[in-house]
């Protein structure tokens, strides 16, 4: 469903701009805005949960604590304060009486001038949310999905920061994600510079081998997911070994048990093949299985742990 769909079923029709609600039309920007010309942003993704307790939202704090860090190589500094930018997003999540939804905050340079060097340009934070089911398709939660390896290769921490969550550099994944649809793939896998696998356009990638879990490191040159983060805990309370800081090779990916994504909006989804090579049995395996369950278990909150990674939407 787009969002002129969702604005005529009553969804969505309000965004939280520099400290203002305003209605979803009359949020704009000058089309001489610094980010929109030079990618000079920084954003976040998160996911709320409709839950027995009403909805929550997932690991919050993380995802702040990530949008503040991400503007700090761009001398990008968000002119509100976390209690502010939580307030907000709650607010909005009660006005348009969501139970569950996508939570977009975006930090970016704004109008004033065009030279490379920002810093002259005001600080603009608008946050957005709206309802957003399955990312990758429905069905692919439980069938898993195919994807194809890139022609485009994610870039290095020597060019850009891979650590931080900017607008500019998403293009890479936009021309990954272009070219596995073109390919009549659902999504795409980057490898890096060395020719081992980075990442998907927007998600985290794990293996499964002989039953211990394996997913590239932060030296790979990947964006240090919140949602892989979640994974690797869960996956060791399990009882599995998980091998963080995992080297994969491109061949290792056809010889894998399974694998599967992890994101804020992939969530915890299989993949069933890589260019056609079948992974596995081409199903959802038992250890992708067990860690999906684990995670869907916790997010809409049918077990009590973790509590301290939600934050409650009241009434």
């Amino acid at each position: 469903m787009g969002f002129e769909e969702m604005q005529e079923a009553g969804d969505v029709d309000t965004i939280w701009l520099d400290g203002e609600f305003v209605d979803w039309d009359d949020a704009q920007i000058h089309v001489l805005t610094h980010g929109l010309h030079y990618g000079t942003g920084v954003f976040e993704g998160v996911r709320c949960y409709d839950t027995d307790e009403g909805p929550a939202i997932f690991r919050w704090e993380e995802h702040l604590d990530r949008f503040y860090e991400s503007g700090k190589p761009y001398n990008l500094d968000i002119p509100f304060g976390r209690e502010e930018l939580t307030a907000a997003t709650k607010e909005l999540i009660r006005r348009q009486e969501l139970e569950s939804c996508y939570i977009r905050p975006i930090a970016y340079y704004g109008y004033d001038m065009l030279g490379l060097n920002p810093e002259s340009c005001p600080v603009q934070v608008a946050i957005a949310v709206w309802p957003w089911g399955a990312y990758l398709g429905e069905g692919a939660l439980e069938e898993g999905v195919e994807v194809t390896i890139a022609s485009w290769q994610k870039y290095a921490s020597s060019q850009i920061p891979t650590n931080a969550k900017t607008t500019g550099p998403y293009i890479n994944s936009v021309l990954a994600s272009l070219e596995a649809k073109r390919e009549g793939y659902v999504e795409a896998l980057l490898l890096n510079q060395e020719g081992n696998v980075a990442e998907g356009p927007g998600e985290n990638l794990f293996l499964v081998r002989d039953g211990e879990i394996y997913t590239p490191g932060l030296a790979e040159g990947i964006l240090d997911g919140i949602t892989r983060n979640t994974v690797i805990t869960l996956a060791r309370e399990l009882g599995y070994t998980v091998h963080d800081d995992a080297t994969i090779s491109r061949g290792e990916l056809n010889t894998a048990d399974e694998l599967f994504f992890s994101g804020t909006a992939a969530e915890v989804t299989p993949i069933r093949k890589v260019d056609n090579v079948v992974i596995g049995e081409g199903t959802r395996g038992p250890v992708t299985t067990d860690i999906q369950r684990t995670f869907f278990d916790l997010v809409e909150r049918r077990t009590d742990d973790h509590p301290e990674w939600f934050e409650h939407v009241e009434a």
